[in-house]
């Protein structure tokens, strides 16, 4: 089985992860309604610096988005994921992981204190992933968004970056 190969996103991977983006979106992870065609992918909050992508056999399969999770400056020191993409025909190989774990690293890199995330209840695929990576559930939201009729739960979970005897 090949391994991904992780970097970080530059602004020629745009096509390909605006097409990854809109093939993947499902109810599953997103709260937002269906694009109607692909967006630009990357924004003025949210550029090429900001995602790692996927590759196998040098194709684009996945990206993760690493960003603040407020515009504060007493929130600096922790970094959030939000958004993590994989490509249909790449799922169960590994490069979710390799994802969760580049941008655990990057963090870390950047000098962050600790990780969080937020992940819809219902996705039970990424919680497992995200609490094997390290992550632990920190807080629930019940029913917060309403999705095709059903309310969903928002799971906050996060990790310390700081090792234990800091």
């Amino acid at each position: 089985m090949p391994h991904p190969s992780i970097r970080h996103a530059t602004l020629a991977d745009e096509d390909a992860l605006a097409r990854l983006d809109l093939a993947t979106w499902s109810h599953l992870h997103a709260v937002t309604p269906r694009p109607e065609h692909p967006e630009p992918f990357f924004r003025e909050r949210c550029g090429p610096r900001d995602h790692l992508v996927a590759e196998l056999a040098g194709r684009v399969v996945g990206y993760v988005r690493l960003g603040f999770p407020t515009e504060l400056a007493s929130n600096a020191h922790v970094r959030q994921i939000r958004g993590l993409a994989v490509a249909e025909e790449a799922r169960g190989l590994g490069v979710g992981r390799a994802l969760v774990r580049a941008a655990v690293e990057e963090a870390r890199r950047l000098g962050a204190r600790r990780i969080t995330l937020r992940v819809l209840g219902h996705n039970t695929t990424a919680r497992k992933l995200y609490e094997s990576e390290g992550f632990v559930v920190e807080g629930v939201q019940p029913e917060e968004f309403c999705l095709d009729g059903t309310y969903v739960d928002d799971v906050l979970m996060g990790q310390s970056l700081v090792p234990l005897d800091d």
